[in-house]
């Protein structure tokens, strides 16, 4: 038996060694071939559902055919049809439960899913669905029950310095829940060495002090699967100080201590938790391991770990809640043994040993059973190797049935944990299923064992390109498939000999290796597959590139702050790959600051601060390898020097010239000294010495921190290069010329441009164009090509040949026809490049028709519309440019103006057949022609044609002025409008008064015949200002007013005044009055100047200047200055063009102004103004009439005046009759020191102050304004009358109190006397109207 044993295990040794390569067939990669089922996908074993959604059980398998699939729950079959609320995808065994109906809890049970199709079947682990606790927990929390007891917890009182312990408990949770404690402010407790929360989430306190004392101790569950969180009822907890309190309450207990136990004293360590001196632990391979001592002493005890049999493992191992757990995380066998805990403080230690034992679930030692792919007759193992703690058992099933159940099979013989396959035959496909299990655990693997033959495949694609550095490993696929598994050999290029030994390394999976690519090892290789059912090649190539490096590494650097830094970073590459290249700065991407510019071999940081110091690292990158080189960048002070000298750089030197080339140098330099000041930038400059000796030319730039340049270069030209370095100075001297760099003539590089062509006159065509420069000619000889020909007629190019020109003529050729033209370069070396077509057109001639079916129609009194029938362009002879419309003004319609308007012309473009012709005059007759024009002049007019304007509204009247002012009327005159625009047929006068705050009263309209210049108002109210509005009117309705404002006169005196006032100059009053001029006589001469009636008015919102004007001029404007102004200061001017009137604004009151109108015609023409006119602002405007003036308000006032005396004098005479006065027994009874005796001097009484007081007097009389208004007098009786603070009682005496002078007086409460007003309070009240 035991010889049978060791054979067998002979056998699986060396078949493991013989088909170690089947398995790792990829058979996903394979098409259309036969296969097992095998599950991709399954839910976990242990499923915790929430039963707010649906259950969703997950089973996903492949195999060809596709495989069909079933459940198990419980053990037995589930029938998915039988449920209504269970469905399985389409293509798939995963679950879909829907709880909407029913409750989860009824779907907790073991289910498993079945796969199978014709070659096997395969089964998923068993998938145990629990619902989570948690969720219990929140169904009680949505329904309102608790979850922790809501019994009222008990304070806990304490001396200071006992142990606690405040429980948590919470409700139980899957997955448990996670435990904190918190205040009611929602901030977690502060946690130490002396208090510290426990694994199963109770507070310790290893002892208590008296700022422990609070009412919120509130432990906190938070459930993740729910995502929810529970609070525990708050736990209060008191500390108390014996000693204090005893202190507190001997007073009232005769000395004697009210707490007669001994106060807590300093202790040695003892464990709250775990009890006892030793305990034990059980914990799984693989998972976390947690022991916690927690320790109550006085002072704190401190904890500390070792384990007694060893070491504490020194991976996966942490110190959590201030060293009182112990954490290990991934647990091996090797992790058991006992550890000790130890609590140590300065009276002692206390120590506890945990004995931890390590069991292990079963787990794979070298993975789970592959899947097999043999040919017929082929021998194989499958190999379920598991380990555990206990050890495990390992059973066999195929296709789901027990192995033992199973159909026999001759080839197949099981031995433990192996099964072994000889002589395999075609039907023992099928799928095997190992289970390992013990006490803790299980693990289910499917594999199949799939009887195929099949010939070669490679499966790695066919000319597949290999890149490799050099000196780096190269892996070359050759992934492959076939039934007996193939062979594999290499070969390359010639396939002179198979590719075995040095360097070649030929792997299992077929994949050819070359530990050090070299050059020569680039080239085609060819991957052969056999076996005995056939042959399969396959082409790839292998690529060795050069590795990248860093020739030139940036260098250590130490720069003087806000100057400019250069690292420089050259790089070599292979030619085939592109490199790209970045900086860093203390392995961090370079600030995002203009100052850092990155070149292709550089980084340049501009003006240097003391942030840019740090390692700068370049990093050079290719799609196959990378390098790096790092420096670091020091940044300090500038150096201190008495003062610095900017200068102008030093000229370059060491021009060399390299890399030359047809078209192309290389140019390289040494800058000179920068002398404090940075180089920006270097100007290249060259020498022509062929065509331009002596002539320096600008060629590039190239910045100040590049020392060469590449330049392109043209044909035949002998160049000498020079460089000038440029810095905040100025430019440095030139260097000294470079060597002559002699390029070789050819032919030209390109055609001259801006080809053109026009003509000069009717029968000719002038082509010209831009000339090439000697730069461009590329070679001696240059003369040019010109060609041209007809557009539109299929002729040929005629061409000619000129030299030294930069334009032809072409005479004898039709009028304004399109051509087509070129102009090609050419020297002795050939011709340039076939130019590019450009189009012209030959000469114009005047057009020779005029446009037809001309007509106007009228719009409006200033606007016609013109039409015409366009020109056909045959008979335009050129580009017609448009259509212009002369016209011009015949005469007026009416006998005021007859005179005739010089022509105008409005130009319209070329594709407009008709056009408007604006601003016209109204009731006048109008002439018109139209023509067409081109680029050489205007075409023959058309019939001259005539329209009439109809009537329009009429401008303003030319003046209005105000005569005859009485008291109730007075007589307004004006002048016709300039433009009237039609037949006048009337006038309508529009007056309305103006009052005091400027509001305009009720209009009053009256209307007037056409040959009326004046009119007489009556029945007006005196002393009135009116302001009135004139305006003409024409069939077509009224036009624009004139408007005007004047004051009636108050009465006689004032009207002789007034021309008193007229008669010395302008009058001025306290609002603003249009001056009165004198009367004119009923005939007008006109004068020289082309002005008259130059009338003005101030308003409100300024001065309003009118006038009459008839003058040709069309640019009228107003010039005004200040009266004696100083001679620099100039007229300020207002155009008015177009009015009669206009309103100057922002002049200053109280000054008076100078004004005079001014027209302007042309430059050649002088200027023509009017007389000045001097127009006074007021310095305070207001309409308020000053009564206080007036004879009649002066009698009436001396009237009233004698009629008070009267009346005091009989009141003095009944008061002496009364007695005496009560005031001394009221002064006596005053003790106000503030009281201030009668002065004797001016016999009134000193001022006397009441403060307690300040209501009014009942019946009292106070201006609105709360003041008394008094005169510059202190012994007036007003400070007593009735709008004061007293009043006379029956018996003379006086009622309330004294009241000093102010200016906002308070009244004093008093009785209401039934006697007559005051006639000192009368005479108040009249001061106050005034």
């Amino acid at each position: 038996m035991e010889r049978r044993r060791m054979d067998t295990a002979l056998l699986v040794v060396l078949l493991m060694g013989h088909l170690a390569t089947a398995l790792e067939v990829p058979l996903d990669l394979l098409e259309g071939l036969p296969q097992p089922p095998t599950i991709t996908h399954q839910s976990p074993k242990d499923y915790i559902i929430d039963p707010r959604e649906n259950i969703v059980i997950h089973c996903e398998a492949k195999g060809k055919p596709h495989p069909s699939f079933s459940w198990t729950r419980n053990g037995t079959h589930f029938d998915i049809d039988q449920d209504p609320n269970v469905t399985m995808k389409p293509h798939s065994g995963t679950l879909v439960v829907d709880i909407s109906r029913e409750k989860a809890d009824i779907y907790e049970a073991v289910y498993q899913c079945i796969a199978r199709n014709i070659h096997g079947t395969a089964v998923s682990h068993n998938i145990v669905i629990r619902q989570s606790i948690a969720f219990s927990i929140l169904r009680a929390l949505l329904t309102g029950s608790p979850l922790w007891s809501k019994e009222k917890i008990k304070p806990v009182v304490i001396q200071e310095g006992g142990s606690l312990v405040l429980p948590c408990e919470p409700p139980a949770g899957l997955p448990p829940p996670i435990i904190f404690w918190m205040d009611n402010n929602f901030q977690r407790l502060p946690q130490s060495s002396r208090v510290s929360q426990s694994l199963n989430g109770d507070l310790y306190f290893s002892n208590v002090l008296l700022e422990d004392s609070r009412n919120d101790y509130i432990c906190y569950a938070r459930f993740p699967h729910t995502r929810t969180i529970q609070q525990k009822q708050p736990i209060s907890v008191t500390v108390l100080n014996l000693d204090a309190i005893n202190d507190t309450m001997a007073a009232f207990y005769n000395d004697t201590d009210l707490f007669s136990e001994d106060p807590v004293e300093e202790r040695r360590p003892t464990f709250l938790i775990p009890s006892g001196s030793s305990s034990s632990k059980m914990v799984l391979r693989g998972q976390v391991l947690e022991m916690e001592c927690i320790a109550e002493g006085l002072p704190t005890p401190e904890i500390s770990w070792s384990k007694v049999s060893g070491e504490l493992p020194s991976k996966g191992t942490s110190f959590l809640h201030y060293q009182k757990t112990l954490r290990i995380v991934n647990v091996s066998e090797s992790d058991a043994g006992d550890y000790r805990c130890t609590a140590r403080n300065q009276l002692g230690s206390e120590h506890h040993t945990i004995h931890v034992t390590v069991k292990a679930a079963p787990y794979w030692i070298s993975g789970p059973p592959r899947n097999l792919v043999l040919a017929p007759g082929e021998n194989g193992v499958l190999t379920c190797r598991a380990s555990g703690t206990p050890k495990p058992s390992v059973t066999w099933a195929m296709n789901g049935i027990s192995i033992e159940n199973s159909p026999k099979d001759l080839s197949r013989n099981v031995e433990d944990d192996t099964i072994i396959f000889t002589d395999i035959q075609t039907g023992s496909s099928a799928v095997y299923q190992c289970n390992v299990s013990n006490d803790h655990g299980y693990l289910l693997s499917n594999a199949f064992v799939n009887v195929l033959s099949e010939p070669p495949r490679v499966l790695t694609p066919s000319n597949k390109v290999y890149q490799v550095i050099k000196n780096h490993p190269a892996l070359i696929d050759c992934a492959f498939f076939g039934s007996p598994i193939p062979k594999i050999t290499w070969f390359k290029d010639s396939r002179s000999s198979t590719l075995v030994g040095d360097p070649y390394i030929l792997h299992d999976n077929g994949t050819l290796e070359i530990h050090k690519a070299q050059a020569r090892n680039a080239g085609k290789y060819t991957c052969v597959a056999r076996n005995n059912l056939g042959i399969y090649e396959n082409h790839v190539y292998l690529e060795v590139k050069e590795p990248t490096r860093i020739l030139k590494q940036p260098e250590y650097k130490v720069i003087q702050r806000y100057k400019s830094a250069v690292l420089e970073c050259k790089v070599k590459h292979d030619p085939t790959l592109v490199p790209t290249m970045s900086w860093l700065k203390d392995d961090d991407e370079l600030p995002d600051d203009e100052r850092f510019v990155v070149d292709s071999d550089s980084l340049t940081i501009m003006d240097v601060t003391e942030s840019d110091a740090g390692v700068y690292t370049c990093i050079v990158n290719t799609t196959l390898d990378h390098d790096s080189a790092s420096v670091e960048l020091t940044v300090v002070e500038a150096t201190p020097t008495p003062a610095v000298v900017y200068e102008r750089p030093d000229p370059p030197t060491d021009l060399e010239l390299t890399d030359q080339k047809k078209r192309s140098v290389q140019l390289t330099w040494t800058p000179g000294d920068e002398h404090n000041s940075p180089i920006q930038n270097f100007l290249i400059q060259y020498e022509d010495s062929l065509h331009h000796r002596g002539y320096w030319h600008n060629l590039t730039e190239v910045p100040g921190t590049k020392t060469t340049a590449h330049l392109k270069l043209s044909a035949y030209i002998h160049y000498t290069f020079r460089v000038l370095a440029l810095n905040a100075v100025g430019f440095s001297r030139p260097s000294s010329p470079s060597k002559i760099y002699k390029t070789e003539p050819a032919a030209p590089d390109e055609n001259p441009t801006g080809v053109q062509g026009f003509g000069t006159e009717h029968d000719n065509l002038v082509i010209s164009w831009t000339p090439l420069s000697g730069l461009q000619s590329n070679g001696p000889g240059l003369r040019y090509r010109v060609m041209w020909r007809q557009k539109a007629v299929d002729s040929d190019w005629t061409s000619v040949t000129v030299a030294n020109n930069s334009r032809f003529v072409v005479s004898g050729t039709p009028t304004f026809v399109p051509y087509e033209l070129k102009v090609q370069a050419v020297n002795d070396h050939g011709v340039g490049p076939e130019p590019a077509i450009a189009h012209g057109f030959s000469g114009e001639d005047l057009p020779v028709a005029a446009p037809e079916m001309v007509q106007a129609v009228v719009l409006n009194s200033t606007l016609a519309e013109v039409h015409w029938e366009p020109v056909p362009h045959k008979l335009i002879r050129g580009q017609i440019k448009g259509y212009k419309v002369y016209y011009w003004k015949e005469r007026a319609l009416h006998k005021h103006n007859p005179h005739q308007m010089e022509k105008q012309i409005l130009t319209f473009g070329g594709n407009h057949s008709h056009g408007r012709l604006p601003a016209l005059h109204p009731f006048s007759l109008y002439s018109f022609n139209v023509r067409v024009y081109n680029g050489k002049g205007d075409g023959p007019p058309s019939p001259t044609q005539q329209f009439s304007t109809p009537e329009g509204v009429p401008g303003a009247p030319t003046s209005l002025v105000v005569t005859n002012l009485n008291l109730d009327s007075l007589t307004l005159e004006w002048s016709p409008p300039h433009d009237r625009n039609g037949r006048i047929t009337g006038y309508t006068l529009k007056y309305q008064p103006v009052n005091n705050s400027n509001e305009l009263g009720t209009v009053e309209e009256l209307a007037l015949l056409a040959n009326e210049t004046s009119v007489t108002l009556p029945n007006l109210k005196y002393s009135t200002r009116y302001k009135f509005y004139l305006s003409a009117k024409t069939v077509r309705g009224p036009g624009p007013a004139i408007t005007e404002e004047a004051v009636t006169v108050m009465d006689e005196a004032l009207m002789s005044q007034l021309d008193v006032d007229g008669a010395e100059g302008s009058t001025q009053t306290s609002h603003p009055i249009a001056r009165l001029p004198p009367r004119r006589p009923p005939h007008k001469v006109w004068p020289v100047s082309p002005f008259g009636n130059v009338s003005s008015s101030v308003g409100e919102d300024g001065a309003v200047i009118s006038w009459e004007y008839w003058g040709p001029e069309k640019t009228i404007y107003v010039e005004y200055i200040v009266e004696n102004s100083e001679g620099e200061e100039e007229w300020q001017k207002e155009l008015v063009n177009g009015s009669q009137n206009v309103v100057l604004k922002g002049l200053q009151g109280g000054r008076s102004y100078r004004v005079r109108l001014v027209a302007k015609g042309h430059h050649d023409q002088p200027l023509h103004h009017s007389k000045e006119l001097l127009v006074t602002v007021p310095a305070v405007a207001s309409r308020q009439v000053d009564i206080a003036t007036q004879g009649w308000f002066i009698g009436l006032m001396c009237a009233i005046a004698l009629l008070i005396l009267i009346l005091l004098i009989i009141c003095f005479i009944q008061r002496n009759k009364g007695g005496k006065y009560p005031v001394k027994e009221k002064e006596d009874a005053h003790t106000d020191p503030e009281f201030q005796p009668m002065k004797e001097d001016d016999c009134t009484f000193g001022e006397y102050s009441d403060n307690e007081d300040h209501k009014p007097l009942k019946g009292s009389r106070t201006p609105s304004n709360g003041t008394v208004k008094r005169d510059d007098s202190d012994d007036s009786l007003v400070d007593y009358g009735e709008g004061g603070e007293g009043q006379f009682n029956e018996d003379g005496s006086f009622i309330g109190q004294y009241s000093g002078k102010s200016g906002s007086r308070d009244t004093a409460e008093g009785h209401e006397s039934s006697e007559a007003p005051s006639p000192i309070n009368a005479m108040n009240s009249l001061n106050s109207f005034v």
